[in-house]
């Protein structure tokens, strides 16, 4: 352990050990609840300054080990960053990256196409990857998913026999439940063919081939003839880019009938201009994670669906929910990780592990937020027929 390094620890009491290549180890704490395994020497001058960025790419690509509950680790790291003096990132020059179909569909096809066995074992019965909905803080995975599902349909005050639009369908729950709990007809669309392929088979499982219609097609080939009723968008908007939130937005505007409903559902960034902040966790998350993905402020997706003509008409954040949904993903990977070892490499899952645990964690300390955006296509005179009131979500 270099001088520097042992200058900058000196001070610490943090429940956490660090374990170093030559045998070495130094205790923060006497009772230590994580271990920090340096493997590499050259991470040393690393740690005297270290960000959530580096600890995570150390640990991912084998330099580092992380030994503990995974929530702990992320919640000394992020300590540890803190107390060493780790630059906070709030004003690292924003990036904006040229998206387009080719680039769009190979990001989508990295973060869905891993293994639809993999999400299987830590996603609910109807993997639902977004979001869940609590109601009381004390549902199950599979009961706050069906919640969230129902609470969207609500808000969409979904018909029988109306033409619902999914963009970014996934895995198909949100179309299968449209169907068959509001009698609706769907059309969704993805652009990994992994997630088309379990969503089409699971549509033909349950026998509503004649009202669900899931395509691989990209947000900019949508029909623009107000063909339907409603529209709904979960997690899709973060994948778009700043630069195509314009035209993302007419395309949705363009997509739905006058007086039609369309809904965005996804994460929201802390600042207006969209920059991260975490101690480096957002570039972590890019680099890994989800590549090219970009979080719009609410203010900014909010401007660019009413510059498109739609009028905003209810706006709810959804974090909290999404910090608790995160915690139970986490909590069911980390309880199925030999089984999840038999489905991705190593280097996958330390990625998964982190992003899960560390999402969770952002989510709660407000780095980041989610918000359903509800918004309304105006009938030629201006009006529309929505409720006065939100009474009838909660009947």
């Amino acid at each position: 352990m270099n001088l520097q390094l042992a200058s900058a620890l000196q001070n610490l009491r943090l429940p956490l050990r660090i374990k170093f290549w030559d045998g070495h180890e130094l205790a923060l704490d006497e009772s230590p609840q994580v271990t920090l395994v340096v493997k590499d020497p050259q991470l040393i001058n690393d740690l005297t300054h270290p960000s959530l960025d580096v600890l995570g790419s150390a640990f991912v690509e084998g330099r580092l080990e992380l030994e503990g509950p995974i929530t702990e680790v992320v919640r000394l790291c992020d300590e540890l960053t803190t107390a060493l003096g780790a630059e906070e990132g709030d004003d690292a020059p924003l990036e904006r990256t040229a998206h387009d179909p080719s680039l769009d569909a190979a990001s989508i096809s990295y973060h869905y196409d891993l293994s639809n066995a993999f999400y299987q074992l830590w996603l609910d019965q109807d993997m639902v990857y977004s979001c869940a909905y609590f109601k009381t803080g004390q549902e199950n995975l599979d009961q706050a998913q069906r919640n969230k599902l129902d609470h969207l349909c609500r808000k969409l005050r979904l018909q029988p026999g109306e033409y619902l639009l999914d963009v970014g369908c996934g895995w198909g729950g949100l179309a299968r439940f449209a169907a068959r709990e509001y009698g609706a007809r769907v059309l969704g669309i993805t652009l990994s063919r992994e997630q088309l392929d379990l969503a089409r088979q699971r549509v033909a499982d349950e026998g509503l081939q004649a009202q669900v219609e899931l395509q691989l097609l990209d947000y900019r080939d949508l029909p623009q003839d107000g063909r339907f009723d409603k529209v709904v968008s979960v997690g899709m908007f973060e994948h778009v880019g700043h630069a195509n939130l314009p035209l993302y937005s007419q395309r949705l505007f363009a997509a739905v009938r006058p007086g039609g409903l369309v809904m965005n559902h996804g994460i929201t960034a802390r600042h207006t201009d969209g920059r991260p902040v975490g101690r480096g966790a957002g570039e972590f998350i890019g680099r890994y994670v989800f590549p090219n993905g970009e979080l719009p402020h609410l203010a900014t997706i909010s401007g660019h669906l009413s510059e498109a003509g739609l009028e905003v008409v209810d706006v709810e954040s959804l974090r909290l929910h999404y910090a608790m949904t995160l915690e139970q993903w986490s909590a069911r990977l980390e309880a199925r990780l030999d089984q999840a070892r038999a489905q991705v490499a190593e280097h996958s899952l330390r990625i998964w592990r982190l992003y899960l645990a560390g999402c969770a964690y952002a989510f709660a300390r407000g780095w980041i937020n989610l918000h359903q955006i509800l918004t309304v296509k105006p009938l030629p005179d201006g009006g529309h027929t929505l409720p006065l009131t939100r009474a009838d979500l909660y009947r």
